[in-house]
């Protein structure tokens, strides 16, 4: 059955800076696409600069006259994240748009970042925690719309506060969820501590629904040397148009959420069509593990302390 064609309009961005992790390919690379075809100059935070350069050629075939550069990041590294924050508060620019799209999904065994965390937690959650902490000067200087994408793992679940980094019982599915849900809260509390400082950012939460992504396809790099009979299944599924997006719609909500002038500080951004899973993106109602303000609060405070750093208010 064809698709009706599902599309989001990006405002012209002409003079703003916008950075973009995780894409050197997939979904953050088609966000980088449409940003830059936009006029915005887009910075390309990469742990591969391989896949960087050709994630640049990409978009210049759309848009030959981009403005648009690497800098090195891996998230799953706290000296890493900091570095970027150095760079680019060397450079001085402020930074009017931050897409925190990089994540990892799933690795069949456990496995740790650099700094010794779970790696789903400590890269999709610890690893953008500590880089919005290290950019906020910039994110405050170009009063920066902030836009977090989590997932509808995040639906369900719970932060696992007795053992936040599954050394006793490791669940790959339930430390994604949980790296999700402390994200999304993070996200959460980032636009409530933005209004009441004063900080000028704003901040909400974006999430793709479930279509052929990298996340579920086979990373040797995280042990899975094929693909998962779940993304062999998705692909299908989205082929056929039954009920799952595709790339390029599971990239619309982040790119709703970040540039749609009408979109809300504090909300969530998703596929509208059935679950939640496809079609056109629209405001939702955040998740129940997403609402509880104490529980942001304290993931906050936990995060802070593991990832050593501070949101500087003064």
């Amino acid at each position: 059955m064809p698709r009706k064609p599902i599309d989001v309009t990006i405002p012209n961005l002409a003079g703003k800076l916008a950075v973009v992790t995780g894409a050197s390919d997939g979904m953050g690379l088609g966000m980088a696409v449409r940003l830059a075809a936009a006029g915005a100059e887009v910075i390309l935070p990469v742990r591969n600069p391989r896949k960087g350069e050709a994630a640049i050629t990409r978009i210049r075939q759309v848009s030959p006259g981009a403005k648009v550069s690497l800098r090195s990041l891996d998230l799953s590294s706290l000296e890493s994240v900091a570095a970027l924050g150095d760079t680019l508060h060397e450079e001085g620019r402020p930074i009017q748009l931050l897409i925190n799209n990089a994540g990892v999904m799933r690795p069949p065994n456990r496995q740790t970042t650099a700094d010794g965390f779970e790696l789903q937690f400590g890269t999709n959650h610890l690893g953008h925690f500590a880089l919005v902490a290290g950019l906020l000067p910039l994110l405050r200087a170009g009063r920066a719309q902030v836009t977090s994408q989590v997932s509808v793992a995040a639906r369900r679940g719970r932060i696992n506060w007795e053992d936040l980094n599954w050394d006793r019982s490791y669940d790959g599915m339930r430390a994604y969820s949980q790296s999700k849900i402390a994200f999304g809260l993070f996200g959460l509390e980032l636009e409530r501590r933005s209004k009441a400082h004063g900080w000028g950012i704003t901040s909400n939460l974006s999430h793709p629904g479930v279509a052929p992504t990298s996340l579920l396809a086979a990373r040797p790099e995280l042990g899975r040397s094929q693909d998962t009979p779940q993304v062999r299944l998705i692909r299908a599924l989205s082929a056929r148009g039954i009920l799952l997006g595709t790339v390029e719609t599971a990239q619309l909500p982040a790119l709703m959420a970040a540039t749609d002038p009408d979109a809300k500080p504090g909300a969530l951004y998703g596929p509208s069509g059935p679950g939640n899973l496809g079609g056109a993106p629209a405001e939702q109602q955040l998740y129940p593990p997403l609402r509880s303000i104490e529980d942001a609060a304290r993931v906050w405070e936990i995060s802070e302390q593991l990832t050593k750093t501070t949101f500087v208010t003064a």
